[in-house]
This record gives C-alpha cells, structure tokens and sequence, in this order.
C-alpha cells in the first residue's frame, strides 16, 4: 500500500498535478473512488500504476463521470491487471467509447469476477454494444454482470444473447428495467439451452411476457442443478482422489516398513553369520587342541564307529518304515479313486431315476390340467348360454328380431361343442321364427323347457366338474407324496453316502495320526542322537582337563629332570637315544592322528548329511500329510456342492413344473 501511494505522489510530481486525497489516503485492499472528479491525467496516471498492481483487488469508480479521455488508459491500466476481481463503474454515463472500452477490457483481462455498470447509456449504441458483447463472450472468468437501466433493447438482447452461447462462465447477469420486450426475451430464452452456467438472470421491469419468464426460471432452475450436480461430483471426485492418495501414503508406509523388516532381517542375517563365524573359529581351536589328544580319542572314535553303525541301521528301518507308508498311502489313494468312481456312478443312476420320475410326474400333471381346462371351457360355455336363455326372457316383444339374432349365433356356438343338443335348438329356432307373432306362449314355454334343460346339463358338468377336482386333488396329494418319498430317499442316501465319507475321514485322520506318531518316534531318535553327541562333547571336555594335568605333571618332571642334568649326564645320553627312537615312534603317531582326524570329518560330515537327509524326509511327510488333508477337504466341499446343486435342482423343477405352479396358487 504504501508503495502505491509512493508511486502515485512520485507520478503527480512529475507530470506537476495536484494529487487527490482520497487517492493519498488510500488504504485496504479496495481503491474506493466514488462520487470523485477525475480528471483524464488522474485517469491516466491510474492505469500506469494499476498495470502491475498487486495490492487491491477491487476498484470502485461509481458517480464519477468519467470522460472517454480518461475511461481508456484507466481501462488499458486494468486489462493488464491481474489481482483485481471487482470492478463498479455505476453511473458514469458511459456510452459507444465506454462499450468499445470494456469490451477490450473483457477481452484481455484475466483476473476480473465482478463488474458492476447499472446507469449507464451501454444499449443505446447497437454496434459499440456489439462490441462489449463480444468481448464478454471471449471472457473466461467474470461470474457476476450487472447492466441495469443502460436502455437495451431486444437488439441489444440478442447480442448479449449470442455472448451468452459462446460464454461458459458467467452465473449472475442483472438486466432490470431496459427495454428487452418479447423478442428479447426470446432471444435470451433461445440461448439458455447452449449456455449451462448461467445461474441467476433478473429480467423485472422489461416488459417480458409472464410464459418467457417463467420458462426463463425454469431454465435457471434446470443450470443451478446442473451446477449442483457438477459441485458434488467435483466433491466427489476430490474425496477419490483424497482416498487415493491416502491409500498410496498408507501402501508407501507399509513398503517402507516391508523395507525395515527386510533390513532387520538382513542385519540379523550378517549377525547370524558372525555368530557362526565366531563358533567355526572356536570349533577350529577345539580340532587344533583335540590332535594333542589322539591317543586317548582313538577308542572313542571305535565307539563312534559302533555307534553311527547303529544309527545307519535305524535309518534304514526309518527309509523301510518311509516306503511301507509310501506304498499303503498309494493303496488308499486307489482305494478312494475306486470308491469315488463307484459313488459317481451311483449318483448318476440316482439322478437318472429321479429325472424319469420327474418327467413322468410332470406328463401326468399336464394330462390332468388339460382335462381340468376343458371341464372349465365347458362350464364357461354353459354358464354364457344360460345367461343368454334369461336375456331372452326378460326382453320385451320390440327385441324378437335382435332374440332371433342372438338365438342363431348361440345355435352356431352350440353346433360346435353341443352336437346332441343341435337338433332340438333347431326345432325349436324354427319354431320360434314361423310362429312368433301367432304363439307367443308356446314359444315362452319352449324356452323354459330349454332353461330346465340347460340347468340339468349344467347340473350335471357341475357334478362332473367336482368329480374331476376331487379327483384331480387326490392326485395331487399323491404327487406329493411320491415327492416326499424321493426327497426322504434322497436324504437317506446322501445321509449313507455322508457315513461312508466320514468313515473315509476316519480311516484318513488314524492313517494321518500314524504317520504323526512315526515321524515323532523318528524326532525322539534324532534327540537321542543329539543328546549322544552332547555326551561325547562332554567326555572331550574331561579328557582335555586330564591332559593339562598330565602337561602339568611333565613340566614338574622336567624340572626335577634339569635339576638332575649335572648329576646324570650319562644316564641322559642313554636316554636321549631312546628319546630319538621315541621321536620316530611319534612321527608315526602323528601320521595316524592325521589319519584319524581325516576320519573324524569324513563321519562328521556323513553325520551331517544323514541329519539333513532325515529332516528332508520329515518334510516331504509332512508335506503329503497336507495335501492328504486339502484333498480330503475339497473332496468335501465336492461332495457338498454335489448335494446342493442337487436339491437345488429338484427345488427348481418342482417350482417350474405345472404341479408346483398350481400347489403355489392353492
């Protein structure tokens, strides 16, 4: 702000103006400059500074009378400007200047919302109007447009009308009191349907017919839920695409901890290698310590020998034990194959009869149906005649001809289903036309005969009628029963099959038990050879302490020996001879610690790979024990699925048939 000022009183100094209070005291983020006389240098020292301006964001200019000298650097100022949204020009008389002005502004500017330019003369220059039209269909950010009384006809209107088609963002247009009229109105009402983003437009005081308003509304109404509908979306969109970045932040988090997990595994991994390492290094030391002790190691090693004997020897019972579970399991499998076979045939045979059952049932019920429907045609047939018959009573002489009439088209329908009674309708028809006039009472009484007749056959149907429902109903009530009997016999034997296969089960789980049991009989025999090793680590242990109390013996004797060298030097050259052949006795010592040493590793080693070999072995077991067990389980949920689809199906055809049809609508 205060370089604003800075800027204006530097300006007014240099071209020798007198600068204005108001723009002096200017302060906040509106430049409010109403009902002030600004001369056209004021104008044009304002547009200089609004140019690049960033301090105000509306500029109000209304009830200043301003000139077309000083309207358009002002203007010129303000198309450049990109911070200011709201901008009044109220009551400024602006006419064909002042429209080709602001439609330049429309044009260029970037940043403008609001423009308030109610009192003004805008419309009484068509073409220059054009222009601000124009200008305000290229504008791709104004949202409120106020031109009340700039005396705008409906050509005005269908400019503002066109700008309106090609425009997308206005929402707020204020046209009250100009003179728009009926084709105005129209025109503004012909181009709501290509603009979708007008909101609000006030038309009060045009002289618009009340049927163009109210379509106007509508039209309003049907952009603001438009606009509606597009918000939430945008709302909605923007809580996606929140989501998803949550999501991806989440899934980056738990990567990142994947990561760390990855690198504290990797770090307990070196530790680990370290740890073993440290340990080879030490077993290292105990090898190097146990070659000084050979000679005391050579019968434990026998016993070691005698003990890994005994070792091969139950682990060859361990590989015969393997192979006679290996083969039983084999025997099973084919012994399940075969018995599978053996169900599915069954069941296809079960299903073959139930289906025959099934159509023959469903035949009987169409047969029965089909009697149930023309025992029911019939008595529809006689139920009409006899309605007919008390017509034919009850009209007066002046309908004989249309009775006539009537009577000869029932003779037509009774020629088709009624052939006995044909012959005596005809009689009596033929009676009834040649003596009409002359015997009224004998044709009456002909057709109360008729009526008794009719009501004794229909009598008679009737009885038929029950006869057959009664029938039909036992029927049915023996359909179902037979029904019941499939589905309890059905039940029965899915009941037998489920025992047969849980019998299986059984068998499995005590052969899956069995296995369990040998492969912990073999982890009792491998800690039995773990806790023989950790006895034998512990004899090595004595038999290090009784050498450093033997070396500790030597080293006595060699002193109490140097203490005798004066005394004894011929006796010691005696016997450093026996020492030397003692020497060479050691050399050959040495060559079978070595000897011995190559064959500690070498069963070291085997006692390694019988180690590895057994837990491979235990592995693979447990491994087939699993895939017995997911066998056995989708064997199941085959077996389960088998029964449902089956009892679907009978449902199904029970509903569809004609038999579940009617048992539905009794």
């Amino acid at each position: 702000m205060e370089e604003f000022r800075r800027m204006y009183l530097r300006l007014c100094q240099e071209r020798q103006l007198e600068p204005q209070s108001v723009l002096r005291d200017a302060a906040g983020d509106r430049l409010d400059l109403s009902a002030q006389s600004l001369s056209p240098d004021t104008c044009q020292i304002l547009g200089t500074l609004l140019q690049n301006d960033v301090t105000f964001t509306g500029v109000l200019l209304s009830d200043c009378m301003l000139s077309d000298d000083g309207l358009k650097p002002l203007l010129q100022g303000l198309a450049t400007n990109a911070v200011i949204k709201h901008l009044d020009m109220k009551g400024n008389n602006l006419q064909a200047e002042g429209a080709k002005t602001i439609g330049k502004l429309l044009r260029r500017n970037s940043s403008l919302t609001s423009l308030t330019l109610e009192w003004n003369n805008l419309g009484m220059w068509e073409q220059d109007f054009s222009l601000l039209c124009d200008g305000l269909a290229y504008n791709q950010t104004l949202r409120k447009l106020d031109l009340r009384n700039n005396q705008i006809n409906h050509k005005g209107a269908e400019e503002l009308a066109n700008a309106l088609r090609r425009n997308f963002t206005l929402q707020e247009l204020d046209l009250r009191w100009n003179n728009i009229g009926l084709l105005g109105g129209r025109a503004i009402l012909s181009c709501l349907e290509a603009n979708r983003s007008l909101q609000k437009i006030h038309l009060s005081g045009n002289n618009i017919p009340s049927d163009i308003l109210k379509a106007i509304d509508q039209g309003m109404e049907h952009n603001q839920e438009r606009q509606s509908i597009r918000q939430e979306t945008v709302n909605q969109r923007q809580i996606l695409t929140k989501e998803v970045q949550n999501l991806k932040e989440e899934k980056n988090k738990q990567f990142l901890s994947f990561m760390e997990t990855i690198d504290k595994h990797k770090e307990q991994i070196n530790h680990s290698s370290r740890t073993s390492t440290l340990q080879m290094r030490k077993l290292q030391e105990t090898l190097e310590e146990r070659k000084s002790v050979v000679n005391s190691l050579t019968a434990k090693l026998q016993m070691n020998d005698a003990a890994l004997a005994l070792s091969q020897q139950k682990v060859q019972g361990l590989g015969e034990l393997l192979t006679q579970v290996r083969q039983e399991n084999v025997s099973s499998r084919e012994k399940q194959d075969k018995e599978q076979r053996k169900e599915r045939e069954e069941f296809a045979e079960r299903e073959a009869k139930l289906r025959r059952d099934l159509n023959a049932a469903n035949e009987k019920n169409l047969n029965y149906r089909s009697k149930v429907d023309e025992l029911e045609r019939r008595c529809k047939m006689q139920q009409d005649l006899l309605f007919e018959l008390k017509q034919e009573l009850t009209n007066t002489s002046s309908e004989l001809k249309l009775r006539a009439i009537q009577a000869e088209e029932r003779l037509g329908a009774e020629k088709k289903r009624f052939r006995q009674l044909l012959d005596d309708a005809n009689v009596l028809h033929q009676k009834e036309v040649d003596h009409l006039k002359q015997h009224m009472g004998d044709s009456e009484r002909a057709a109360e005969e008729r009526m008794q007749r009719l009501e004794a056959v229909r009598v008679a149907l009737e009885e038929e009628l029950s006869k057959l429902k009664v029938t039909l109903a036992n029927e049915r009530a023996e359909a179902k029963e037979e029904i019941q009997t499939v589905r309890s016999a059905t039940q029965i034997e899915e009941q037998q099959h489920a025992a047969v296969l849980q019998d299986k089960l059984r068998l499995l789980m005590q052969s899956r038990d069995q296995t369990q049991s040998q492969v912990l009989q073999q982890n009792q025999l491998i800690e039995e050879q773990q806790s023989k090793n950790g006895q034998l680590s512990l004899e090595i242990e004595t038999l290090k302490r009784r050498i450093d109390g033997l070396n500790q013996e030597l080293a006595r004797k060699d002193q109490e020996k140097v203490s005798e060298v004066t005394k004894v030097r011929v006796e010691m050259q005696e016997q450093i001879g026996h020492m030397e052949a003692e020497l060479a006795t050691q050399d050959g010592f040495k060559e079978k610690i070595s000897a011995l040493e190559r064959q500690q590793k070498v069963q070291a080693s085997y006692q390694r790979e019988m180690m590895l070999d057994k837990d491979g072995e235990i592995s693979s077991l447990k491994e087939k024990l699993r895939l017995k067990e997911a066998e056995i389980a989708r064997i199941r949920e085959e077996d389960a699925q088998r029964a449902s689809m089956l009892q679907n199906a009978i449902l199904t055809y029970i509903h569809s048939s004609p038999l579940g049809a009617a048992g539905g609508r009794n």
